[in-house]
């Protein structure tokens, strides 16, 4: 590529990132201002909003999902309640597998919090699919 045809594109390339951020609000302030506050999406309401990313969040939603695979919880978007063996055993071997490549790693309250959880939903596996499970 000739010189002038690469400046052209890389001043194209900033030309068009300049008016997305005029367009969104988002251009750079004035030295000393904060930036305008970006608008929430529409049809976001505090409900909808997500949680914060945690570990314990993270292990209690996969065995939440386990649960409702056994059938001991109603699904959230259907509200049945339905027995889907496979793909609690998947989720407890999930868990499981979790459990292994996290050993070290997590503090006393994330261990006991993953230890007492996996157990209670291998319990629960084991009461549903019987021992041969």
């Amino acid at each position: 590529m000739d010189e002038p045809t690469q400046k052209r594109v890389d001043e194209s390339w900033k030309e068009q990132a300049e008016r997305e951020k005029r367009a969104t609000g988002t251009a750079a302030s004035p030295a000393g201002q904060a930036p305008p506050a970006r608008p929430k999406p529409a049809g976001r309401g505090p409900a909808e909003e997500l949680p914060e990313a945690r570990f314990d969040l993270f292990i209690s939603g996969l065995a939440m999902e386990a649960l409702i695979a056994l059938g001991d919880m109603a699904h959230p978007v259907t509200r049945k309640q339905a027995v889907n063996l496979p793909h609690a055993k998947y989720l407890i071997d999930l868990l499981g597998v979790l459990e292994e490549k996290t050993k070290g790693n997590l503090t006393a309250d994330e261990g006991k919090l993953f230890t007492e959880t996996l157990y209670q939903v291998r319990m629960r596996y084991l009461a549903k699919a019987g021992p041969a499970a």
